[in-house]
């Protein structure tokens, strides 16, 4: 039995820089860091030759082409793993629509579990690679890298993606104390509406050569908080997140709507200093950057939102259970 644990993200700044029809034109960037909230992904052996999947269904054929789950069957594909097995999903909060990058959590989460399966283990590069060909080019998601990458690496990365489709990841170096804070700082609210966020990168990746400037200041975005990061004065990354979040709400029409701009203003009016919607925007998460003195504060302005606790996690995808026996297979 092999069971892995795979961080979910949060994106800091330069997100839509990491979709191919932006890289394509120019280098895009962007930085993120893992959060103590994760995906898990457990494969067990079976003693028939059955695949057996649970998540939100279960369903049990013979062969891998049979499996309807398209991050499962891909995965399976992609590593090799044919028969006599049973794969459990598992994750701390809803498998879309969060904002929090789950479904590329899973996707590699599962080839971790996978290649582990098989008796590999393979890096944290050859693990996002490897989901983004499946949720990209495969699948044909309308996503970008970052989250792949965010998942596989853990802890906070800026990731630069290069015009000939490479990844360069950079661990950003951070002092403990700074880290505690930071995890603190950034504050989550579940806005209560769940989204498929196809449509809304549909419609961005339609508009990324009008939209072009918007991107390349969004992009500018990742040095403001590096240098924030780097000299200690994370209060600036308030700043930069309502700067990015006013630019992202020009790049697609439904990326915000009445309801999330007044759960905003209202964040905003009680002491944060920032913030914006995780992920492709419409529902999900609201990411605020709140100091502690004003905490309690924004906390009773959105009482009737849930607040969802997090800390930062300094690993990417690890196995976190590994009993083989002999096998005759």
């Amino acid at each position: 039995m092999i069971i892995t644990q795979t961080p979910l993200r949060v994106s800091l700044a330069g997100g839509g820089t990491d979709l191919r029809e932006f890289y394509d034109l120019e280098d895009g960037r962007t930085i993120s860091l893992a959060i103590d909230k994760y995906v898990f992904v457990i494969v067990s052996e079976r003693f028939d030759s059955k695949i057996y999947v649970n998540y939100t269904k279960k369903e049990i054929v013979d062969t891998v082409d049979e499996i309807h789950h398209d991050l499962v069957r891909e995965a399976m594909r992609m590593t090799g793993l044919s028969n006599g097995v049973e794969v459990t999903m598992l994750a701390d909060i809803p498998s879309e629509g969060s904002g929090l990058g789950s479904s590329s959590s899973l996707t590699v989460g599962l080839l971790n579990a996978f290649h582990m399966f098989e008796g590999r283990q393979v890096p944290a590069e050859q693990l996002a690679r490897e989901a983004c060909a499946i949720e990209i080019d495969i699948c044909g998601k309308p996503i970008g890298k970052q989250d792949q990458y965010i998942a596989a690496f853990g802890g906070v990365h800026e990731f630069q993606y290069c015009r000939d489709g490479t990844v360069r990841a950079n661990r950003v170096p951070m002092r403990p104390a700074d880290a505690r804070r930071l995890g603190t700082e950034l504050m989550l609210f579940y806005t209560a509406v769940t989204r498929r966020s196809d449509e809304i990168l549909t419609e961005q990746r339609t508009h990324t050569v009008s939209n072009v400037e918007h991107l390349r200041q969004i992009k500018n975005c990742v040095p403001q908080v590096l240098n924030a990061i780097e000299s200690g004065r994370l209060d600036l990354i308030g700043d930069v997140l309502h700067h990015s979040w006013a630019l992202k709400k020009k790049l697609a029409g439904n990326i915000t709507n009445r309801s999330i701009d007044d759960m905003y203003e209202l964040a905003l009016s009680a002491g944060a200093t920032g913030g914006k919607i995780a992920g492709a925007g419409g529902g999900g998460f609201l990411l605020l950057y709140v100091p502690r003195h004003r905490q309690d504060a924004v906390r009773n302005a959105l009482h009737s939102y849930r607040e969802f606790p997090w800390l930062l996690e300094l690993d990417g995808s690890k196995t976190i259970f590994n009993f083989r026996r002999y096998s005759v297979r």
